[in-house]
């Protein structure tokens, strides 16, 4: 029976097991829709056995399906491993394509103006920089490395805290010379914030805002820090941003530096197939000496504004 069974069909499933629909994973594997129906359909012949649930809003696997699952992604592994060692043996030079996920804020801020030091010592490597709200899974190959603000969660997943960077509150001076300078953590609540969209945040950690203020009025939101830190500048209201996003912005003025702040990790992630890439350790080794090497990317507990007790961002 296993005799039958075609590769390329298993990398099919593989990818429908992790979209959990067909026109997605069509668009990953840029093939069409009936393509990817009947590679599953040959699989599922082959087996003598379904491995999906067909719905409405999806595929969904059943229990031969995740068994399955479990089987393809150790060959998957085998693979990859293969491929790495085949390319790693064929030149010394760091030769492929790196994708990076993160958020958008560091990479459009932070990263990507840094890359290009990367390409000078590895001309021949290339970087794929993806932005995400979201949780990006590196064991699901939706990336080869993930760069968070927190500790994800995934099997098979080698994760590093490589910085820590502090978060403050900034204004425009024209917002300021209207509503006033605030003296004190009780005068936020006498004050408007941009921030993000409530119902759209995928992760926890950009709730950064609420570690200074309970509550706060929201004059402007959206899902976009560069969108938040624009609008702040233009004076609808005070935003919290990361030290990276304001060091070239002087129409950002911090407003209570010495009060209201907080931090947040940066890790880096990939999945343990990948770890010893040639190409990944040598995206891996160049983000981390980026981070090491700054300061405003390390900071250190005495760099931290101790978070305000709850009862004084309340109002009297």
């Amino acid at each position: 029976m296993f005799d039958t069974i075609n590769w390329d069909d298993l990398r099919v499933f593989l990818c429908a097991a992790r979209a959990g629909n067909l026109s997605q994973t069509a668009k990953r594997l840029r093939l069409d829709h009936s393509t990817v129906s009947r590679r599953i359909a040959q699989m599922e012949a082959s087996l003598g056995v379904a491995v999906f649930e067909r719905h409405r809003t999806g595929l969904k696997l059943n229990e031969v399906g995740e068994r399955l699952l479990r089987h393809a992604e150790r060959v998957e592994s085998a693979v990859i491993a293969i491929r790495e060692e085949a390319s790693a043996s064929d030149t010394q030079e760091l030769v492929g394509t790196v994708r990076l996920a993160t958020m958008e804020g560091i990479a459009s801020l932070y990263l990507a103006q840094r890359f290009a030091k990367l390409r000078r010592t590895a001309p021949q490597l290339t970087v794929e920089l993806v932005t995400s709200a979201q949780t990006v899974y590196v064991h699901k190959r939706e990336a080869d490395l993930f760069v968070s603000f927190f500790r994800p969660p995934g099997p098979g997943l080698i994760s590093e805290r490589i910085g820590k960077f502090r978060l403050g509150l900034f204004a425009s001076q024209d917002y300021l010379d209207h509503h006033g300078m605030p003296a004190s953590l009780r005068d936020l609540q006498d004050h408007w914030f941009v921030s993000y969209i409530e119902d759209l945040i995928q992760v926890d950690s950009v709730r950064w805002l609420a570690d200074v203020i309970e509550e706060p009025k929201i004059a402007f939101h959206s899902n976009s820090m560069i969108a938040q830190m624009n609008a702040a500048a233009g004076g609808l209201g005070i935003v919290m941003l990361p030290s990276f996003a304001t060091r070239d912005r002087p129409d950002l003025i911090p407003v209570l530096p010495a009060l209201a702040g907080t931090v947040r990790e940066v890790w880096l992630n990939v999945h343990s197939d990948l770890q010893f890439a040639p190409r990944i350790r040598a995206v891996r080794a160049f983000l981390k000496n980026t981070l090491k090497q700054d300061p405003d990317m390390q900071v250190t507990l005495a760099d931290v504004v101790p978070q305000p007790r709850t009862a004084d961002c309340k109002n009297p």
